[in-house]
């Protein structure tokens, strides 16, 4: 068999593509890499006589990938970001002067209620965004996406009044 240099020479473009099949939208370099290991491991493993190599390789690639994916999924619902943090020491916050009252008030104001609604049950009634969800009829994609920007206006709005 060919050396490893020229099959992932090759077979780069089946990667580019089952990270396109899975719309994986981001982390590109780190898909492309899961793949170009397991395209190794797949090398590695295949044996001649039991066929031909091509769909071997995809499928080693395609589940190498998915298995990425679910690593990384279950690693961003176990880890909440910094700006959640954020928002969660605020929600505890004794905040001092009536400036910084005004200020923090003056930035909830410019949400919506919905807005205000998901953040409420996010941080104060502690309700996972999968129950949020299914409260607000879209998915939890969508619920991360509108936390993200509605995190993203508040601090705007924050770093403004400063």
């Amino acid at each position: 068999m060919e050396s490893f240099e020229e099959v992932l020479a090759q077979y780069e473009p089946m990667i580019s593509a089952v990270i396109r099949k899975l719309n994986i939208y981001r982390d590109f370099e780190q898909f492309r890499q899961a793949g170009r290991v397991a395209l190794w491991q797949a090398w590695t493993r295949f044996d001649n006589g039991k066929g031909n190599f091509t769909p071997f390789a995809y499928r080693s690639i395609y589940g190498a990938l998915l298995d990425e994916l679910k690593r990384e999924n279950r690693f961003s619902e176990a880890h909440t970001s910094v700006e959640t943090d954020t928002v969660e020491l605020l929600v505890g916050h004794t905040l001092g002067d009536d400036e910084d009252v005004h200020g923090l008030h003056a930035a909830l104001i410019t949400l919506s209620l919905e807005q205000r609604q998901l953040l409420i049950m996010l941080y104060v009634d502690n309700v996972s965004q999968t129950e949020c969800a299914k409260f607000f009829g879209i998915t939890v994609a969508g619920i991360k996406k509108r936390r993200e920007r509605i995190l993203k206006k508040l601090k705007h709005q924050l770093v403004q009044l400063t």
